[in-house]
Parts: structure tokens; C-alpha cells; sequence
């Protein structure tokens, strides 16, 4: 009978834990896959704003440090 009990401890366990991991998916890893449509929703997002107006402090608007300058 305990040798039953431990069997669903385990698999509520690795329930829980797959379930969260069924959860982030969508939220971090499917984002740092395939990051174009996140950018396109921002950029559709962002039309008519004045980023360089709204920064705070004078502060340069942020870039992305990856993109790779073309000679």
C-alpha cells in the first residue's frame, strides 16, 4: 500500500511541475524562438508615437545591442 501512495506523490509531482512548464512556454520560450512577431506587434503598437519626445531625461532610446551593423 505505501509502495501505491509514493507511485501518486510522484505523479502529482511531475504534474504540477509539467503544468508549469506547459504554462511558460508560450510566455519565455516560444518569444526567444521566434521574436518577429513580438516586434511587428510592437512596431504596429508604437505608430504615431514620438519615442525620442517621451524619453525620460534626455536618455537615448533603446536598441537592440544584437544587430549587427551592415558594411
Amino acid at each position: 500500500m505505501s509502495q501505491a501512495k509514493g507511485w501518486r506523490s510522484i505523479v502529482a509531482i511531475v504534474a504540477v511541475v509539467g503544468g508549469i512548464c506547459a504554462a511558460t512556454y508560450p510566455i519565455m520560450v516560444a518569444p526567444y524562438i521566434n521574436p518577429e512577431p513580438w516586434r511587428q506587434k510592437q512596431d504596429v503598437g508604437r505608430v504615431g508615437i514620438d519615442r525620442e519626445k517621451i524619453q525620460p531625461g534626455g536618455m537615448k532610446v533603446w536598441t537592440d545591442p544584437f544587430n549587427r551593423k551592415e558594411e
